[in-house]
């Protein structure tokens, strides 16, 4: 299998990441632990969550599959810290970061974060102060390894210079939105500051909230699930374009959409692994199946030029 560093750190990971947005929102506990075990039972070892998933409900579900299983140190657990979970505990100031992480331990039944990362930019919080904090956790042991998410490249670059200049921690990831359909978040300035300093990249909404799956052709489609609302924004033209081009490519490997949109976003420079997220264990073997599916220059090409 293909492994790959999270940025210089020596965390690495296979080339998909299970994302726990769905864990406890639209996936119960024992479908989550049978989710978690088919992937496991693949060779991935990095889950994504945060604290606001569920307001707590994504990591305590985790945790619980952690304490269940006792396989804490196979696997490679990331959250975030940042979002609101109350109007008094957001952002990302020292304090907050401090009592935010024993939060995330307790629900998360473990010791130590691989990955803690930066929800979003807190604009009222000097990044020197954020990144403090994380290097006290780090030396502490809490967490292993710091990244961002939601960060633009200014702020990335911003934070790299202030921990040279400061000897502290540097984030080692960022989670930006990228999908075959949505691209200019990280292609460009972005993925070139990535690739220059050497810095992983795991994207979220990796499958476009679904609409890459294909199975959302017109409107009377958004009620195949809780998402379908949000499906409007890709019927259009350029939409199409990407669906029939994903069929086409999917179809000559004898497989999804789905599973063609991913190995596209797995083949891009610059990307260490991207998340996406299953609520069943057959959604989870189609995700498995599509970060492992090779195209052609031909076939990479096509579906890129079908998402401009």
């Amino acid at each position: 299998m293909d492994r790959r560093p999270l940025g210089r750190s020596e965390l690495v990971i296979e080339p998909l990441v299970l994302g726990g947005n769905v864990f406890g929102w639209t996936v119960d506990e024992p479908t989550g632990f049978a989710i978690l075990d088919a992937f496991v039972d693949h060779g991935f070892t990095a889950i994504d969550t945060a604290d606001v998933y569920g307001k707590g409900k994504s990591e305590t579900l985790i945790g619980n599959w952690l304490k269940a299983r006792g396989n804490r140190e196979s696997v490679h657990i990331f959250t975030k810290v940042g979002s609101e979970m109350a109007p008094d505990k957001k952002g990302l100031k020292a304090d907050y970061i401090r009592e935010a992480v024993e939060d995330s331990l307790k629900r998360l039944q473990t010791d130590y974060i691989d990955l803690y990362q930066s929800h979003r930019p807190d604009a009222d919080t000097p990044q020197e102060e954020t990144l403090e904090a994380y290097d006290h956790l780090i030396r502490a042991g809490k967490v292993r390894v710091i990244g961002s998410s939601n960060f633009t490249p200014a702020q990335i670059s911003e934070a790299l210079e202030t921990a040279v200049i400061k000897s502290l921690t540097r984030y080692e990831s960022e989670q930006p939105h990228y999908n075959l359909y949505e691209r200019d978040v990280f292609e460009g300035e972005l993925q070139e500051l990535a690739i220059k300093e050497d810095i992983g990249i795991i994207p979220y909404f990796s499958l476009a909230a679904g609409f890459l799956t294909g199975k959302y052709r017109s409107s009377a489609d958004f009620d195949k699930s809780p998402r379908g609302a949000r499906m409007e924004k890709y019927m259009n033209d350029k939409g199409m374009r990407i669906l029939a081009a994903l069929d086409d490519v999917s179809v000559a490997h004898e497989a999804t959409p789905a599973e063609a949109a991913l190995a596209w976003l797995v083949a891009q420079p610059g990307v260490t692994a991207p998340i996406a997220s299953a609520t069943s264990v057959k959604q989870l073997e189609s995700l498995a199946k599509g970060v492992r599916l090779k195209l052609s220059e031909d076939e990479l090409d096509r579906l890129t030029a079908a998402g401009r």
